[in-house]
């Protein structure tokens, strides 16, 4: 870990853990403004369902694939890349679909809402790639 006047670098997530289970990315890099986590789970594994009472998260499959099952029945699969937002109180349950690989996805949750963009580009410099980025 490296840390600065505000900000912490992880260089990777196995500098935060290994095995199976949680990698405490809010814990290891001092965030405070949300929630995240980095889960690895084994071959065929699944989770047991679970909602929360105020944050929404985000769910995006770093490695493997994933399905996710909901409180309504429906279930869908995700793949690396792949994404899906949960509201607090939607049950959700994460099955790893392969026998022979890990699955590994990271969660942020939070609740109170998006800020909206307010980036600005400091004093005497220009953003190079123009407006909107």
């Amino acid at each position: 870990m490296t840390r600065g006047d505000g900000w912490a670098v992880a260089p990777d997530l196995d500098s935060m853990g290994e095995g199976y289970g949680f990698r405490k990315l809010r814990r290891e890099l001092d965030v405070t403004e949300f929630g995240v986590n980095v889960i690895t789970i084994p071959p065929g594994y699944s989770t047991g369902g679970h909602y929360h009472e105020r944050q929404q998260e985000l769910y995006f499959v770093h490695r493997g694939a994933i399905e996710m099952s909901f409180g309504d029945g429906v279930k869908t699969e995700l793949r690396e890349g792949g994404a899906a937002r949960v509201d607090a109180a939607t049950v959700r349950s994460v099955r790893n679909l392969s026998e022979t690989e890990d699955a590994q996805y990271l969660i942020v949750g939070a609740e109170a809402g998006y800020v909206g963009r307010d980036a600005h580009v400091p004093k005497g410099e220009t953003n190079p790639r123009g407006p909107g980025f």
